[in-house]
C-alpha cells in the first residue's frame, strides 16, 4: 500500500512520517486490496490544546474510506484515525459478505425452480 503524507503549512518531521506509515501499514492486515492512502496533517488555530488534525483517506476497490481526528499530538490523532478506518474496513467487509451471501441464496433458489 502506498501512503502519501502531506503536511499543510508546516514541515513534518521524518519520525512522524515514519510513524504514520507504520501505523497505516497495519491496516493491510484487515484488508489486503487497499489501493492507496493519503494522510493530511494540519495545525489549527484554536484556543484548545488539541489543535493537531489528522485526516486519512484510503482508496479501496469500489469505495473510499475517510476519517478525521483532532488531538493534542499528531501521534494520538493518528491512532484515532487508524482505529476509525479499521472499523470502517470491518463494516465494509461485513456488508460485502452479506451481499455476496444473499446473491448466492438467490442463485440457489432460482436453480431449484428449474
Amino acid at each position: 500500500m502506498n501512503i502519501t503524507v502531506q503536511s499543510i503549512k508546516f514541515d513534518a518531521d521524518q519520525k512522524l512520517v515514519e510513524f504514520i506509515k507504520k501505523k497505516t501499514s497495519k491496516l493491510e492486515q484487515f484488508l489486503d486490496n487497499i489501493i492507496e492512502g493519503v494522510c493530511y496533517l494540519r495545525v489549527e488555530n484554536v484556543e484548545d490544546e488539541s489543535n493537531k488534525v489528522v485526516e486519512l483517506k484510503i482508496n479501496i476497490p469500489g469505495n473510499q474510506l475517510f476519517a478525521k481526528a483532532q488531538a493534542k499530538s499528531f501521534e494520538e490523532a493518528t491512532d484515532a484515525v487508524v482505529e476509525s478506518i479499521r472499523r470502517q474496513i470491518n463494516k465494509h467487509k461485513t456488508k460485502t459478505r452479506t451481499t455476496a451471501s444473499n446473491h448466492k441464496e438467490l442463485l440457489n433458489d432460482v436453480g431449484e425452480e428449474f
